[in-house]
């Protein structure tokens, strides 16, 4: 099959820390490759992957201090896309909708894969008015407030085998990891850390609109706590994976309805165990006392850490083995693909099979 697949530009594919939906490009990609599919990819040119690379910008737009329009390169991309969309069997994009009011005329089979928040004041007249155009979502709880789009089915993602190695032993800290944003409030993961007597270590990205955040209401918190606390700023690589296999726990106080959380299955591929709180999609990735806690507030998150020692290390990498790797993801894609490219062209929205999931992460029989 010949596939594009069409990356943000904002980080290198893959990202050299934060940057989920880079990450999962690259790991689609590459799995794609693998199985003999004829790949191109469409990212930053420091990018690096086995699939052909057509490179349109010269760094990931977040790590480039040149840039300030961020918009006007994806612009660029999306032309070339168009230019070279004869080529492809499917074209799968994954990044902003620019696509959609072309989408529709390609000469080939399009697929969105929408890996953020969708809210039905912005995206639901977006998705009636392109009805047609296939996505996927990335959880059952991210597509809720748009049921109307033209859904093709939700896949989790997923990670190769061998990208984050089984740690049986559990560290001594908790650990907050990802990005320094007030929804995912670092500021509870420090109260959590500090009422249960655990130390706790950050490794966080600070994007320039966050920075009078962390300045104003994490920076004074750090000041006070550098009894327990340790900030790491941004962390990559080796450094990350072991950070991450190291901990006792992994704290996610998220209070937003975050639509995957792709740091919950990594700390499962390491065996460390999740308390989140109850948001967006961590009832589907986490199975309460298998893989970790599931709380409501801080009061709970606060008590879980005192049981965490309870969830079998085992337990955790089983689960990501089972439902999260990067070989059950791409099976799922390329069923969708299948669907798409032998489906007559004149059926109506939703025609295709989807691949659906229910609330705790099942499939329908």
């Amino acid at each position: 099959m010949r596939i594009a697949q069409i990356a943000p530009l904002y980080e290198s594919v893959p990202p050299f820390a934060y940057g989920a939906t880079e990450r999962v490009v690259s790991y689609l990609t590459e799995e794609l490759v693998a199985r003999g599919h004829d790949v191109t990819l469409y990212a930053s040119a420091d990018s690096a992957t086995a699939a052909r690379l057509v490179p349109i910008c010269a760094r990931g737009l977040w790590r480039d201090a040149n840039v300030w329009d961020t918009q006007t390169h994806h612009v660029r991309q999306l032309a070339r896309v168009i230019g070279d969309a004869q080529r492809f069997d499917v074209i799968h994009f994954h990044g902003e909708p620019l696509h959609f009011a072309w989408a529709d005329r390609s000469p080939c089979r399009t697929l969105t894969t929408l890996h953020g928040r969708l809210l039905p004041y912005d995206h639901g007249p977006l998705f009636r008015e392109f009805a047609r155009v296939p996505v996927v979502s990335i959880s059952a709880s991210q597509r809720r407030p748009v049921p109307w789009a033209n859904w093709q089915g939700t896949v989790h993602h997923g990670l190769p085998l061998g990208e984050f190695e089984f740690q049986p032993m559990a560290g001594a800290y908790l650990l907050f990891l990802g990005r320094m944003m007030p929804e995912k409030r670092p500021d509870l993961a420090i109260e959590i850390a500090r009422r249960s007597g655990v130390p706790l270590k950050i490794a966080a990205k600070i994007h320039p609109g966050e920075r009078n955040y962390f300045r104003e209401r994490i920076e004074p918190l750090l000041q006070r706590s550098r009894a327990f606390v340790e900030y790491l700023g941004e962390v990559g690589g080796l450094v990350r994976r072991q950070l991450i296999g190291n901990a006792r726990a992994l704290l996610l106080p998220i209070e937003w309805d975050e639509p995957f959380g792709m740091v919950m299955i990594e700390a499962m591929a390491c065996g460390t165990p999740v308390i989140a709180f109850r948001r967006g999609a961590v009832p589907e990735l986490l199975e309460d006392g298998v893989n970790g806690l599931v709380v409501d507030n801080v009061d709970e998150a606060v008590q879980s850490v005192a049981r965490i020692d309870s969830i079998e290390r085992g337990a955790c990498r089983r689960v990501f083995e089972h439902r999260f790797t990067a070989a059950r993801m791409t099976d799922d894609y390329l069923t969708i693909y299948d669907t798409l490219l032998a489906q007559d062209p004149s059926d109506p929205p939703r025609a295709a099979a989807q691949l659906d999931l229910r609330l705790d992460g099942t499939r329908p029989v």
